[in-house]
């Protein structure tokens, strides 16, 4: 908990550059990033719209997935220049689940959400061939309520994650769908262990460290109660050391626990404060690189943190963050906002 705690109380003295804004040629929302690197990126969003650059963001090259301009695709995660997956989210059929291997000049519909109540929300891959989406629950054949978690093991066929051992869901508890950070995983070393977060009627963790295949659960420390509160994000940077950032986003500026960390792979939670950095949170990610660097989106601003304190930028809005592997971040949000924290 040490590096935690040297964010907490050095604050305000890292001086860093403002982040770099870029021109994406679309004003829909975009709730969805994915850095390749540095030249290579993906955006996605409303109406059906995604956007890739391959020049590093000097261009970037908005599109619509064909019969799909009725969707909100909340995530995208890309592998290359050519291949991406997204997921929008929307009840019943409005989730869904494409892929493409040409740079979008075709799109696949891998998976319709059959299911009126289903409503995808977060998606994650080890890589282009196994992946994870978690949805908010629904019924099963026991009539339980349960988180629906979806697994793919070819990158194309889409299947039910037959969990044993996944607890059951709490009535009014659900799964945010506001960055496509509400589920995680450690993409590198194929590790096994996959977190996801939850608000409304409460916020909790589950975590299982056998790729879904069973289950524990813990309470966090994070606002809870209204069905727009709770945790939003969540974010590891080893088996051990994760966030969990939220708030209400009803009522942004409330001080509230909206922050959290773990140094036991989400046994437990410990609130965190961050000075001149409080409010409704959509978003943290951990930075490239072994010490400890993080990024954190609030409610009009963005704060970058590591040991040597934070530096908050204002009038920043952005909904969606995907860290370079070089180090660095790619934002995106509201009117098509994409800039690049350097």
């Amino acid at each position: 908990m040490r590096w935690l705690l040297l964010l907490v109380f050095l604050a305000g003295a890292w001086a860093q550059p403002l982040p770099s804004h870029q021109v994406s040629h679309t004003e829909e929302s975009l709730r969805g990033v994915s850095a390749v690197s540095r030249q290579v990126a993906w955006a996605s969003g409303t109406h059906g719209t995604y956007l890739r650059t391959t020049d590093g963001g000097h261009t970037w090259s908005p599109a619509q997935v064909s019969d799909a301009r009725a969707l909100d695709f909340r995530a995208v995660v890309a592998f290359s220049s050519d291949e991406a997956f997204l997921m929008s989210a929307g009840p019943g059929d409005q989730s869904r689940i494409y892929h493409t291997g040409d740079a979008g000049r075709h799109w696949q519909l891998e998976f319709t959400n059959q299911n009126p109540q289903g409503f995808f929300d977060s998606m994650a891959f080890w890589d282009a061939k196994h992946g994870i989406v978690l949805g908010d629950p629904v019924r099963d054949e026991k009539g339980k309520l349960k988180f629906e978690l979806l697994e793919t093991e070819d990158g194309r066929n889409w299947r039910p994650l037959r969990a044993s051992q996944l607890p059951d869901a709490i009535e009014g508890e659900g799964a945010f769908a506001a960055s496509n950070s509400s589920i995680a995983i450690l993409r590198s070393g194929n590790d096994p262990n996959v977190w996801f977060a939850t608000g409304g009627k409460v916020a909790r963790v589950f975590h299982s460290p056998d790729r879904g295949q069973t289950w524990t659960v813990v309470q966090a420390p994070i606002v809870q109660g209204p069905d727009s509160a709770g945790i939003f994000s969540i974010a590891f940077r080893d088996r051990l050391h994760g966030l969990i950032a939220g708030g209400d986003y009803k009522h942004p500026n409330d001080d509230v626990p909206d922050l959290a960390s773990t140094n036991d792979g989400g046994k437990t939670w410990r609130v965190m404060q961050i000075d001149d950095a409080r409010g409704h949170f959509s978003a943290v990610a951990f930075g490239a690189g072994s010490s400890p660097h993080w990024f954190l989106l609030g409610p009009d601003y963005l704060t970058e943190s590591s040991q040597n304190g934070h530096a908050k930028y204002p009038d920043q809005k952005f909904y969606a963050i995907s860290t370079f592997p070089e180090g660095g971040a790619l934002v995106a949000g509201p009117k098509g906002a994409v800039a690049v924290v350097p």
